[in-house]
């Protein structure tokens, strides 16, 4: 049997761009996908706490340092630039592997940096 775990997260981020016209998924700054143990292609839970939105999609590489929260596509509508954002990853882990788990979870500053 596999367990869906919580694996990491990015709590507290916010929205730098909402761009309708693109394919889909959220670009996110390659620093904190790195602290965050986050891949490019991977899917993440998206939770809006300005509106309670909550979405699901893959992760894109975004510059390094930048800061970029960016939603694309569809995802685009379910956010403002602004809005704070939990970006939340989960895992297949057996029940084994889930009681030793620790999830990552990163606090990033107002800019969406490393602290």
């Amino acid at each position: 049997m596999f367990l869906h775990i919580h694996k990491s997260k990015i709590h507290r981020v916010k929205v730098t761009e909402a761009n309708l016209n693109y394919v889909g998924s959220i670009t996110i700054d390659e620093d904190l996908m790195d602290a965050a143990f986050l891949f490019e292609g991977e899917k993440v839970q998206i939770v809006n706490n300005n509106n309670g939105e909550r979405i699901e999609t893959y992760i894109i590489k975004g510059e390094r340092g930048s800061g970029m929260i960016c939603l694309n596509g569809a995802a685009a509508r379910k956010a403002e630039v602004g809005d704070v954002v939990i970006i939340i990853s989960y895992a297949l882990m057996t029940p084994e592997e889930a009681k030793a788990y620790k999830p990552v979870a990163i606090f990033p500053d107002e800019n969406n940096r490393l602290n």
